[in-house]
């Protein structure tokens, strides 16, 4: 089944093809360790994760690399703001990161690269741009010479004005051109900084993940991405950086063939931002909600399109979840079958250009058909599908909180309540089993009539 992804390159959907079947390159542009990640850091890294599923899937080999940026401004300010050593702060919130989005569900990229460990490729790729009359020294500073690269806007489709004006370019009486962007900058002495034949100093935030991808995956590979955000200038930096300094100033897929941007998140119609109060942290999320309600959210539009993000979107993805936790336990008796293979439809829907909102109404109607047919195939149809999106991966019982009031703790005071409703039911004593349900109710006991008698749980 042929994988077919919107390349922001070629501002088109293209099927895709890869430079070697047997060994899938991916890339995608990592946290800044400085802060907690907010709501749309982790769709990024959500949308990531499926992609390198769907890949998984396909292929027999795919190489994932996400990079951990360790060493900025930003985070030498957090450091400055809070008393801690940068490493201290580096190390934490690279710690919490991780641990925050595999609470959403994303595995560990095969390489997670951090960018103070690759000083020495940054300082090499620098020097390529120099000798091949790219990139310049001046003032303590090396600099690449944006008209140099003809391409140059490629990938954003921005033209020179947009360009100058969307890079906030600083201006500066050493740059040759006011596009100019900084490869290698100078640091003082109580600033991290390292070596080089420009004196001490540390890198530009573009050149780290050009240095970093080289060395983990060659060139070109395959898919390169993340946050619409990135696209401009920090994905089309990347580019000019790294054509230039392999001599691929015609084919700007001479770094990635194919580049994947997810789209922003906004809150409640507004955009993130610290001074509306709506900066939404997936850290504190985690605390309130499921992960996997979490992730259904991040993947319940299009990842290309805008996410509008709401408690009320996240409840909802909640429910669907309790519905599908609810028929695995109803298939609990169903015998597996572990030569099922996941079914067309759910696929093809990831396959064009990962259409989860599709394949989500897929999974909904696999659903329905495993509870009417109860045949495992059915059965393992629908969790294979919850497998490759990443969700129906927690026990049914402890999900839906049969867990919480089975066998753990002594619950005979629910016992007796449960009892003592369907006593009043079974003589037609409405007022006081509703009286019954209503005290359940507020211990937060659900209770479900079956044909086998009054099942409770906690509510979820």
């Amino acid at each position: 089944m042929a994988l077919q992804l919107y390349n922001s390159l070629a501002r088109e959907k293209q099927i895709f093809e890869p430079i070697n079947p047997d060994d899938i390159r991916v890339y995608a542009c990592g946290p800044t360790v400085y802060n907690y990640a907010h709501i749309g850091n982790a769709r990024m890294a959500v949308v990531f994760d499926l992609l390198v599923r769907v890949l998984r899937h396909l292929y027999p080999q795919v190489t994932y690399v996400s990079n951990i940026t360790d060493v900025d401004d930003k985070i030498m300010a957090a450091a400055r703001d809070s008393g801690e050593p940068i490493n201290a702060i580096t190390e934490k919130y690279t710690r919490i990161y991780n641990e925050d989005m595999a609470a959403l569900g994303v595995s560990a990229p095969d390489i997670q690269p951090h960018a103070t460990t690759h000083i020495g490729e940054m300082i090499d790729l620098i020097e390529k741009l120099v000798e091949r009359d790219h990139a310049y020294a001046a003032d303590g500073h090396v600099l690449f010479n944006v008209p140099s690269y003809p391409a140059y806007g490629g990938l954003s489709g921005r033209s020179r004005d947009e360009q100058i004006a969307g890079a906030r370019v600083e201006v500066a009486s050493y740059k040759k051109d006011a596009a100019d962007f900084v490869l290698w900058k100078p640091s003082s002495e109580d600033e991290p900084g390292w070596e080089s034949p420009w004196g001490r100093g540390r890198p530009g935030w573009h050149i780290e993940c050009s240095a970093m991808a080289e060395k983990h995956l060659g060139l070109p590979f395959d898919i390169h991405g993340g946050g619409a955000d990135l696209k401009f200038p920090h994905h089309e930096n990347e580019i000019a950086q790294s054509c230039c300094a392999h001599g691929e100033l015609h084919d700007q897929g001479g770094f990635a063939r194919y580049w994947v941007h997810n789209g922003f998140v906004t809150v409640d119609g507004e955009k993130m931002s610290k001074s509306l109060g709506n900066f939404k942290l997936a850290h504190d999320l985690i605390e309130d909600f499921p992960g996997e309600a979490l992730r259904l959210t991040l993947l319940s539009a299009h990842y290309r399109q805008p996410l509008d993000w709401s408690e009320d979107k996240i409840q909802q993805n909640k429910k669907t979840l309790d519905r599908l936790y609810k028929t695995v336990k109803d298939l609990a008796d169903v015998a597996d079958a572990p030569d099922a293979t996941l079914g067309d439809e759910f696929l093809q829907a990831l396959c064009d250009d990962l259409n989860t909102p599709k394949a989500l109404s897929v999974l909904s109607a696999l659903a329905k058909k495993a509870q009417e047919t109860r045949a495992p195939q059915d059965k393992a149809a629908l969790l294979q599908a919850g497998a490759l999106l990443g969700v129906l991966q927690s026990d049914p019982d402890e999900w839906l909180g049969y867990a919480k009031g089975g066998a753990s703790g002594d619950h005979s005071d629910i016992d007796a309540l449960v009892a003592a409703r369907h006593q009043a039911k079974q003589d037609k004593d409405w007022a006081k089993a509703d009286a019954l349900r209503d005290e359940l109710s507020a211990l937060n006991v659900v209770v479900e009539d079956t044909p086998e008698g009054p099942k409770w749980r906690f509510n979820a």
